[in-house]
């Protein structure tokens, strides 16, 4: 990132003397990138830079940015890697956002003056460009903003900007100085483009072949089936996070209990429509394992298909979330989505949400689990005079193998509550007051009841 800076290495040998090695780039980028690139690019070597002064925003102070930029193409190579005062973005952020915007717009622009798309050819996308792409970035600025406290991408608005139309700029005139090179890029890319839409082509006609049959473990991501078919024996856990994942897939019995987490919060499905739902990652994925067949069959997105209890393929249904604020949010959202597509699953006695315990309390003797304050009390009392030690309980994802299997997975010891008709009758208004659209109702019971519950509010 810094041409011309000499490292040497010495390391004392047998004889007692030194031996040197000497590291260099002296035209800095542009030396790395013919390095990565080796015998294998199809264009010259490019380096463009500039200094470019601006702001953020009209009430932020102005400054200077540095752009330096080393960039090939090839057909066997690919790299783009980002800096920024001469630290490494693992994640880009303005400068990777920049180089998207620059590249395709300038190339698409090139392919359309030569007549290069075929009648009514889609443009090209980015990942078209990138995998002929050898590109490093190097720039430097007077202020700098992070994207968050890891300091992998940066978010300027004017390095962001002035990239972009310094890089747009710097391609039209390369493209323009070497036609040949610039026929031999748009060519590539149109070849790239055509591969990836054929091989997505290629992609659904097998997956529509193989719908029937195809193991559901492997249409859905990080899901863990159990063994059995028997259906009124199989249970699936939804866990929270890839974490509890683990420990539940050690602690479950792989015969009949299978497993699938929820990656993050799950859809609020009260306040959103059918085509936003079923654009939804984690709902598809629980439609899917579930086995109900429910899709949206009118364009109007206001009507699901008829739920067919046959084709459901589990006994139960249990939700296995931490006893904590997050865990009993994610919690109510896959209920409420439960409820709003699937209500026979709960009509018909399907929903299971397990206790996980408050407090572990050990003895000499035994281990105790207490799943409220109450139950604790007893427990302590109980006990009476006898050493002990009492434990928070941890998030799942850290409650060893043997205590998840004794408290949450183990039919004989655990304790699963059943979510009845009756609940979803009473909870109904309540879903829709505080998950709806409803914000005067939520507003009015907030005002009403909102000091009763401060002491488990999050407020800083």
């Amino acid at each position: 990132m810094n041409p011309n800076i000499l490292f040497v290495f010495r390391s004392e040998n047998e004889a007692g003397g030194f031996n040197e090695t000497e590291f260099i780039y002296e035209d800095g980028i542009t030396d790395y990138v013919a390095e990565i690139v080796g015998d294998n690019a199809m264009t010259t070597i490019q380096h463009w830079s500039a200094e470019k002064r601006g702001r953020d925003r009209e009430d932020k102070p102005e400054y200077k940015v540095k752009l330096d930029v080393a960039l090939t193409f090839s057909n066997k190579v690919k790299l783009t890697e980002y800096y920024h005062n001469s630290s490494f973005l693992e994640h880009g952020g303005s400068p990777e956002d920049a180089v998207k915007r620059a590249f395709v717009a300038q190339i698409d622009a090139y392919i359309k003056s030569v007549n290069g798309y075929q009648k009514n050819e889609g443009k090209i996308t980015y990942n078209d460009v990138e995998e002929c792409l050898v590109l490093v970035s190097s720039s430097f600025s007077t202020q700098t903003s992070y994207e968050n406290q890891t300091k992998k991408a940066i978010n300027n608005k004017f390095i962001r900007e002035a990239m972009t139309e310094f890089l747009r700029h710097q391609l039209e005139v390369y493209f323009i100085e070497n036609p040949d090179e610039a026929q031999k890029i748009s060519e590539q890319i149109l070849i790239n483009k055509r591969s990836r839409e054929n091989a997505e082509r290629v992609r659904l006609n097998v997956k529509k072949k193989l719908t029937g049959t195809i193991d559901l473990a492997n249409m859905v991501e990080k899901f863990v089936d159990c063994r059995t078919k028997d259906v009124t024996r199989r249970e699936i856990y939804i866990v929270e996070g890839d974490s509890a994942l683990g420990s539940v897939k050690l602690a479950r019995d792989a015969e009949f209990q299978a497993v699938i987490p929820v990656r993050g919060k799950i859809l609020n499905c009260l306040k959103a429509d059918y085509a936003k739902i079923f654009k939804s990652e984690i709902i598809t994925d629980l439609i899917k394992v579930l086995g109900c067949g429910v899709e949206v069959t009118s364009k109007s997105n206001k009507e699901l298909s008829t739920f067919n209890i046959d084709n459901f393929r589990w006994s139960k249904i249990v939700i296995c979330t931490d006893a904590d604020v997050d865990g009993f949010q994610i919690r109510t959202l896959i209920l409420t989505m439960l409820y709003r597509l699937t209500p026979t699953l709960i009509s018909e006695g399907y929903v299971y949400i397990a206790e996980s315990p408050l407090f572990e309390i050990n003895t000499k003797e035994k281990t105790y689990f207490a799943y409220t304050e109450q139950e604790k009390q007893r427990i302590l009392d109980e006990i009476g005079d006898k050493k002990h030690t009492i434990q928070r309980s941890k998030g799942l994802g850290e409650n060893e193998p043997d205590m998840m299997s004794l408290t949450t997975m183990n039919p004989d010891t655990r304790r699963l509550i059943k979510v009845t008709v009756n609940d979803i009758k009473e909870s109904a208004e309540i879903f829709e007051m505080l998950l709806g659209d409803d914000l005067q109702g939520r507003k009015d019971y907030i005002s009403e009841y909102g000091a009763d519950y401060l002491e488990l509010a999050d407020i800083s």
